[in-house]
């Protein structure tokens, strides 16, 4: 950790820097936690607070968690009954002071760069309301870049092109009601981006690798991935956000996603939507 950054938090200085308040939920990543804590604490940006939230981990990843907290006075811990990584990061968030938020779940990593680099556009511009940067899959076997589509509101209609660990403002999070607590079937952040995005505001990637999304055999992507989850899933997002696939794809999101707006059109010219 690089200290030097860390006593500027400390001081009168950190009224230049807005606080940003990194939230870990954490569900049995104890093998993996401090590394993905270290990773936050070595942003070089000076006015950081982490708030880890263990979710009922059977682990030891709350003692991870603690011990880190005695070391660092800018890193607070949540612990709570199992109850998913929504519920997880909107409690984290709650509680979080900061005027930006990152979520970083506990198995993953951050460029040093990163925070301070997205603080800039954030602290620029008004209409930006959410920064990423450029990615990188890993395990021990290496790492692979990870191709994200560009953004655009007909884009996202059809599937997610921003990970979670992306900044945005907490006044946003408040105004949309957080992450959903009621979808449980995957891609919450997918659902998260669309109301918080589906009426306007824009999205800035860096164009950098700053987050590194780790692959293990217990990761969500994998689990999630079923037939049915993705129904479960198109059908969530086609009751609460009608509107917006209304408006980009001339009517629901389709099982196939890609051809949702062809099929759409094709309904409606046939008179059945």
């Amino acid at each position: 950790m690089n200290s030097g950054f860390f006593d500027l938090a400390c001081s009168d200085m950190n009224h230049h820097f807005p606080l940003v308040s990194i939230v870990i939920p954490c569900y049995n990543q104890a093998t993996y936690l401090k590394e993905t804590i270290q990773s936050a604490m070595d942003s070089d940006y000076p006015n950081i607070e982490l708030i880890v939230v263990n979710d009922g981990s059977t682990d030891h990843s709350l003692q991870v968690a603690l011990k880190a907290a005695e070391s660092h006075p800018n890193i607070d811990v949540l612990d709570q009954e199992n109850s998913g990584v929504s519920k997880a990061r909107n409690n984290g968030i709650r509680i979080a002071r900061g005027k930006y938020i990152l979520p970083l779940d506990g198995d993953d990593l951050i460029s040093s760069n990163y925070i301070s680099e997205a603080v800039k556009v954030l602290e620029n511009d008004e209409e930006v309301k959410v920064v990423y940067c450029q990615a990188k899959k890993f395990n021990e076997k290496g790492e692979k870049y990870w191709k994200l589509k560009p953004f655009s509101r007909y884009a996202l209609a059809r599937d997610n092109m921003i990970f979670v660990s992306s900044l945005f403002r907490k006044k946003d999070w408040e105004i949309v009601g957080g992450f959903s607590e009621d979808m449980h079937m995957g891609r919450e952040d997918w659902e998260f981006w669309i109301k918080l995005l589906k009426d306007g505001g824009e999205v800035i990637q860096l164009p950098f690798v700053g987050f590194y999304y780790r692959l293990t055999p217990e990761s969500k992507r994998k689990k999630t991935g079923s037939n049915q989850k993705k129904r479960e899933r198109i059908d969530y997002l086609n009751r609460k956000h009608a509107d917006f696939f209304n408006r980009e794809l001339l009517g629901p999101l389709r099982f196939q996603r890609t051809w949702s707006r062809a099929y759409n059109q094709l309904m409606r010219f046939l008179g059945r939507i």
